[in-house]
C-alpha cells in the first residue's frame, strides 16, 4: 500500500483496549444478511488463523486484546463488536434483531459484570458497535436493518453521549460499521450511497471533509475498519481506499479476513472497544 505523502493527522495515534473473541466454532449456518451462504462451505481452521493475524497485528501496534471464551452454537460470536457498546467505562449491552445470535448478548454482559463493570440490558433492540460508533464528541447511529431507531435515546442516556441518528438503506450494509468508519475524534470515512438522502445531507454538514469510498472498496468491507488515529487497518481488497486514507497521512494497513466476510464481518466487527475512563 502507498506511503503517506503528508503529516500524520494531528491526533495521531492513540493507544486501544480491545475485546475479541476466536472464531473456534465459526461456520455459516443460517443467513441473516445477504453476505451469507450457507450451502457454500467454511474452514474454521482458516478462519482462526486470519482472526490470529489480525490479533497478533493490533498487539503488535501497541493494543491491548483481552479474549472472551468463544460458546458452542454461536458462530458469529467472533464478532465482538456487536456484543455492547462501552463508553466511559458504562456498558451498553447489545440486544440482538435475530434470533440466532440472541444468546451472545448475556455471554457479552455476563465478561464485563465479572470484570466489575455495571452493565445497563437493553429495552430496544442494538447490535452494539456494529450500529453505535463512538467519536469525539458525538455517538453516530445507525437504523435501516438491526438497531431499532427507539434504541437511540436509549443509548444516549445511558452512555452519556449526544447520538446522530443515521438511515441505512442497502441491505448490503446492514450493520453501519460496514458503511461508515471513525479515523479520529472528528474524522470519518463512509460509503455515502448506503444511507438515505437525508442521512447523506447530515454527514455531509457533519463532516465536510470525510474521506468517502467507492462502492468498489465498500463491497469488500473496506469501511469495516479499525484505527488508532494513526494506522488504519482494514481489508486488503480495499486499495484505492487505502490510498486515499495514505494521502491523508494515515498508515493504511491491509489484512485478509476472506473466510470471515463469508459472515459479513471484517476488521471492525471482529474487534469492541473497551472505553474505560
Amino acid at each position: 500500500m502507498s506511503a503517506p505523502t503528508v503529516p500524520a493527522p494531528a491526533q495521531g495515534f492513540r493507544p486501544r483496549r480491545y475485546l475479541m473473541c476466536p472464531p473456534t466454532h465459526f461456520d455459516v449456518t443460517y443467513s441473516i444478511n445477504p453476505w451469507m451462504e450457507p450451502e457454500k462451505p467454511t474452514d474454521a481452521a482458516l478462519a482462526v488463523a486470519q482472526w490470529e493475524r489480525l490479533r497478533s497485528l493490533l498487539v503488535g501496534l501497541g493494543h491491548r486484546v483481552d479474549l472472551i471464551d468463544p460458546e458452542p452454537g454461536l458462530p458469529d460470536m467472533v464478532f465482538a463488536a456487536n456484543g455492547a457498546t462501552v463508553v466511559d467505562g458504562r456498558v451498553l449491552a447489545a440486544r440482538f434483531r435475530h434470533p440466532q445470535r440472541a444468546a451472545e448478548a448475556p455471554a457479552y454482559a455476563s465478561w464485563f459484570r465479572d470484570r466489575g463493570y455495571q452493565v445497563h440490558e437493553a429495552a430496544h433492540v442494538n447490535e452494539g458497535e456494529g450500529d453505535y460508533l463512538v467519536t469525539g464528541t458525538r455517538i453516530l447511529a445507525g437504523s435501516g436493518f438491526r438497531t431499532a431507531p427507539a434504541a437511540h435515546a436509549e443509548a444516549e442516556r445511558v452512555l452519556g453521549r449526544p447520538v446522530v441518528g443515521l438511515e441505512l438503506v442497502d441491505p448490503r450494509f446492514y450493520h453501519l460499521d460496514t458503511a461508515l468508519a471513525v479515523l479520529t475524534d472528528d474524522e470519518i470515512m463512509y460509503y455515502p450511497e448506503a444511507f438515505s438522502g437525508r442521512s447523506r445531507e447530515l454527514l455531509a454538514e457533519l463532516y465536510p471533509d470525510a474521506v468517502t469510498a467507492t462502492e468498489e472498496d465498500a463491497l469488500v468491507f473496506g469501511l469495516n475498519a479499525v484505527s488508532d488515529g494513526r494506522h488504519v487497518v482494514l481489508s486488503a481488497q480495499a486499495v484505492g481506499l487505502a490510498d486515499r486514507l495514505a494521502r491523508r497521512g494515515y498508515v493504511p494497513i491491509g489484512v485478509d479476513l476472506s473466510e470471515l466476510l463469508k459472515s459479513g464481518g471484517g476488521a471492525k466487527c471482529c474487534t469492541l472497544e473497551v472505553r474505560d475512563r
